[in-house]
């Protein structure tokens, strides 16, 4: 038992890189953490950290040590879930990281709906546009759009969204409905980054145009209410839109016409997943479309 006491002290020091940090994490004192490590490293026969005075780095051995540490941990705590009826009855705090547009537009009514569905759990949202670091901060699952980057991290499909070109009714009157791509280049369009749109019709046929406007900018939903305000031309989810085209405060521009899909993945750095982010994830795989 005390092996594995210090193994999870371990995983803790290696998660943040500092053993102050963790001796704060786990409210003991750093002297404990520090003479905790070296008995596991006398009992291993292997340095585990090379230390300086402002940071602590796993060795390549300690690397190889922690990852098979999370493992077990994160086992004898799902083993531990079962025994507390956990994994039937799912409870608990839910830590995600989630992008702002797409959880204020598309994932608040899904949300209210499984809260309904569980009310045990219950969720410590960070809505931000930055990629959480799942290994060093405190977050049992981050929603992203596009594949991610890191090869540590799980990622599970949860939903594909198809983008079509959406304006306000007023724009199309003044500057007039682009019956081809090409005439995208005499309109202002929208844009989350200097990129050209690559257009594909529903017979199959692409098309690229280099489009250009006065914003760029790296909020969608920034970008939505500028379409509404007559101001050009937005490439966004169809279902992000559903509102705006009933209220007719945005029309299908091109039609006939859509922009690659983007998918999107729930990133967990394990697929030993405790009940309450399961259902969560199972959940928002059954209800997006």
């Amino acid at each position: 038992m005390e092996a594995f006491k210090n193994m999870h002290l371990f995983v803790e020091v290696a998660k943040v890189s500092s053993f102050r940090r963790a001796a704060d994490v786990l409210g003991i004192p750093n002297p404990t953490v520090s003479r905790r490590i070296s008995e596991l490293e006398r009992a291993l026969g292997l340095r585990l950290f090379n230390r300086t005075t402002r940071r602590v780095e796993l060795t390549e051995g300690g690397r190889m040590y922690f990852e098979n540490c999370k493992r077990i941990i994160a086992e004898a705590e799902l083993a531990q879930l079962e025994l507390t009826n956990l994994q039937t009855q799912p409870s608990g705090v839910i830590r995600a990281s989630m992008p702002i547009d797409f959880s204020v537009i598309y994932l608040t009514p899904l949300l209210a709906d499984f809260a309904r569905l569980y009310p045990n759990i219950s969720f410590d949202l960070n809505l931000t546009p930055t990629q959480s670091d799942l290994i060093a901060d405190p977050v049992d699952i981050a929603i992203r759009i596009g594949p991610t980057k890191d090869q540590n991290l799980i990622a599970r499909p949860i939903a594909s969204l198809k983008l079509g070109l959406y304006a306000s009714p007023e724009y199309v009157k003044q500057r007039g409905n682009p019956e081809h791509p090409d005439d995208l280049l005499a309109h202002d369009c929208l844009r989350m980054r200097e990129a050209a749109w690559t257009l594909n019709h529903t017979d199959g046929k692409s098309h690229i145009v280099e489009v250009a406007g006065q914003f760029t900018a790296n909020n969608i939903g920034l970008l939505m209410q500028l379409a509404r305000s007559s101001n050009g031309i937005v490439a966004t989810a169809e279902n992000w839109t559903v509102v705006d085209v009933a209220q007719n405060k945005l029309v299908r521009v091109l039609p006939d016409w859509s922009l690659p899909p983007v998918q999107v993945f729930a990133l967990t750095t394990t697929r030993l997943l405790p009940a309450k982010v399961r259902v969560l994830i199972n959940y928002l795989v059954n209800n997006m479309v």
